[in-house]
């Protein structure tokens, strides 16, 4: 069979020298750059299908300005034939939703659509570290009318020219069955990327690099760039900690430190002295008309996505910011939550009692397994007939590729893993009006302490939000709400994906929702692959105690736990009592999932580590000798305060 594998990659400064430019935008000016890690195992896994495939056509793609050449000599020096870089000053300061639009544009000019004679695959990386939204690889996928499969560890061919992938999901893996033309986006947790080659880096400086603007691909430009992207950045601030000081472990050894912290944490830490803010002279609101800009479009539309027969947690949080979102708005506005599967007439209850007003219920026996191609032209369908205002995903794995798909479809931007979201105005000093009513989505950004406000223009607005970030709802027994079936118009195609296994465990998903205490480690528990850190959980269960253990994204990727343990931007927020970090650096993406928690104890080698700047409580030492005396401790009774679990 002749193939051909389509890497997409994109070169992004190192996370340690990333700054945020006053107009939101990253400045790489002076950050030295890499490919971004996601996309090596991306260009490894290309490799690696080559190998069922010797004839196989290589080509690597990226977007950006001419340095990105770099990144592409470097896949040539890999084992790549060929390279092609879009690059136009035009395509400066584009969304996802842009960037998904261009380059999808350039692979059907290089003769790359979904009815090529010849099969191919794209492989992508799950998400970049400059953005972490993992938009760009359904959206390209959405735009070229293909299959797509987000968040796989590997993959491997079939006898019958199908790829076979397996999908990490919360607390277990999806195995799935995807033909060719097909688009797969890559988890650092597969095949490391090789190193290049003598042969290969000799051939790759000589390589030809194709590089084509906008014109070449015959691009609009009213739908990319910063004026045509559908998102903006409307404003940047600094996210300051709103803790006390740390209060640090004072002693000789182990013993000491350990008997020092547990002191200080019996005292109950410092507390926060306010310093006295200075007045700021707010800017007078230029005079400006008000303006509504949604036409017809009204109401929030929420997806409640099932997991065990269940409603997932994440969806029911959803809809505590919708309320909020719906009471902001007025006019009544309304809440409907769309209900996909099979027989989950049942479930509308769950919905009805945590704040929906109506719930759409879309039974098919086809769809008892989530699968973005159905789902998505499901809710291109409810929002033609709907037309709401505002929709919104939780971002799970399965939200975070179904919510850009669906954007593509409604020609609308979606802002990622949202932990604030409300309803502001926008003053447009071109058109001289001031927009109101539109969606503020406030997500953290990355590489700086920053919170970036996001607005889009074109309705519906689409955000995701982080799970673990919005409260549950008091349940209301017995509310009831408007029951409304919906019978969408399904093809064929939508169902050449198959799923052939789900696996779910608990996977900690639930218990780090609901736990009183998390141990969670960081890179520095590798060492022992968790081992101390998960003693240390057990030792706190033994006495009563409800607690979980936990990690950063840097051991999920490294293959030491399982995605439903990460906790962080990408991973969960937690809001537990007491929150115990060994090993975690305390890299900024991180501390947005443990910010909520009642206490936080920091234990790390290093005292300049930046976990210690977030905590209210610290040692600083080896962990593997300071977290045995800390268990024997627990054994003896201490548990950070908190009282024994009651059983039922």
């Amino acid at each position: 069979m002749s193939l051909t594998i389509i890497t997409l990659i994109k070169q992004v400064p190192l996370p340690s020298e990333m700054r945020m430019g006053e107009d939101g935008l990253m400045d790489r000016t002076k950050a030295k750059s890499i490919i971004n890690i996601d996309c090596q195992f991306g260009l490894e896994a290309g490799l690696q299908l080559k190998k069922k495939y010797p004839d196989a056509r290589m080509i690597v793609c990226s977007m950006g300005p001419q340095s990105f050449e770099t990144a592409l000599r470097t896949a040539i020096s890999m084992g790549y034939d060929e390279a092609y870089l879009l690059s136009d000053r035009k395509l400066g300061g584009s969304d996802t939703f842009a960037t998904g639009l261009a380059l999808s544009t350039m692979l059907k000019h290089l003769g790359y659509t979904k009815d090529s004679k010849e099969p191919f695959v794209i492989m992508a990386g799950r998400q970049t570290s400059d953005g972490d939204t993992a938009h760009v690889p359904s959206q390209v996928a959405e735009n070229l009318g293909i299959p797509q499969a987000t968040f796989v560890e590997r993959i491997h061919p079939d006898d019958n020219g199908n790829i076979i992938a397996r999908r990490m999901l919360e607390g277990g893996y999806q195995m799935m069955q995807l033909p060719m033309p097909c688009l797969i986006s890559f988890t650092p947790t597969g095949i490391g990327p090789r190193k290049p080659s003598l042969v290969g880096a000799i051939k790759a400086r000589s390589a030809q690099i194709h590089v084509l603007s906008v014109e070449d691909i015959n691009l609009a430009t009213d739908k990319i760039g910063l004026a045509g992207s559908p998102t903006i950045v409307a404003n940047i601030q600094d996210i300051v900690s709103d803790r006390p000081p740390i209060m640090l472990a004072e002693g000789q050894g182990e013993k000491q430190l350990v008997d020092d912290m547990i002191a200080k944490f019996k005292t109950g830490g410092n507390t926060l002295q306010k310093a006295e803010s200075k007045e700021k002279t707010a800017k007078e609101a230029p005079d400006f008309p008000e303006l509504d800009i949604r036409n017809d479009a009204r109401g929030i539309l929420t997806w409640a996505e099932i997991t065990g027969g269940k409603i997932a947690r994440p969806s029911i949080e959803l809809l505590t910011p919708a309320r909020n979102l719906a009471d902001e708005l007025g006019e009544n506005t309304k809440i409907t939550t769309v209900l996909i599967g099979k027989n989950v007439e049942p479930l509308a209850q769950t919905l009805f009692e945590h704040g929906s007003d109506e719930v759409i219920l879309v039974e098919d026996d086809r769809l008892e397994e989530y699968l973005v191609l159905p789902f998505a032209d499901i809710f291109a369908q409810i929002n033609k007939e709907r037309k709401p205002e505002i929709i919104l995903f939780a971002a799970t794995t399965s939200g975070r590729e179904l919510a850009p798909r669906v954007a593509v479809k409604t020609g609308s931007g979606v802002t990622a893993d949202c932990t604030g979201l409300s309803i502001g105005n926008y003053i447009d000093r071109k058109k001289k009006a001031i927009i109101y009513p539109i969606l503020h989505s406030r997500r953290p950004t990355y590489g700086e302490s920053k919170l970036a406000t996001i607005l889009g223009f074109e309705f519906p607005q689409i955000s995701t939000a982080r799970p673990g970030t919005f409260k549950i709802m008091d349940e209301q027994k017995g509310r009831t709400g408007i029951l409304s079936r919906f019978k969408p118009q399904l093809k064929e195609d939508d169902f050449i994906v198959r799923v052939l296994q789900t696996v779910r465990g608990e996977g900690g998903m639930q218990k780090l929702f609901e736990a009183d205490i998390i141990v969670s480690g960081g890179r520095g528990t590798i060492v022992d692959e968790l081992a101390l850190v998960k003693e240390l959980a057990e030792a706190l269960k033994a006495q009563g105690v409800n607690a979980e253990w936990a990690c950063s994204r840097t051991v999920v990727d490294n293959g030491y736990a399982e995605y439903a343990r990460q906790i962080g931007q990408t991973g969960k927020t937690v809001r537990p009592k007491v929150y115990v970090a060994i090993g975690v650096s305390g890299a900024i993406q991180h501390i947005a999932g443990i910010k909520e928690s009642g206490k936080i104890v920091a234990i790390d080698h290093n005292a300049k580590a930046s976990i210690f700047r977030h905590a209210d409580f610290g040692i600083v030492g080896e962990y593997q000798d300071i977290v045995p005396e800390l268990i024997e401790h627990v054994k003896k009774g201490f548990t950070f305060g908190l009282d024994p679990v009651k059983q039922a």
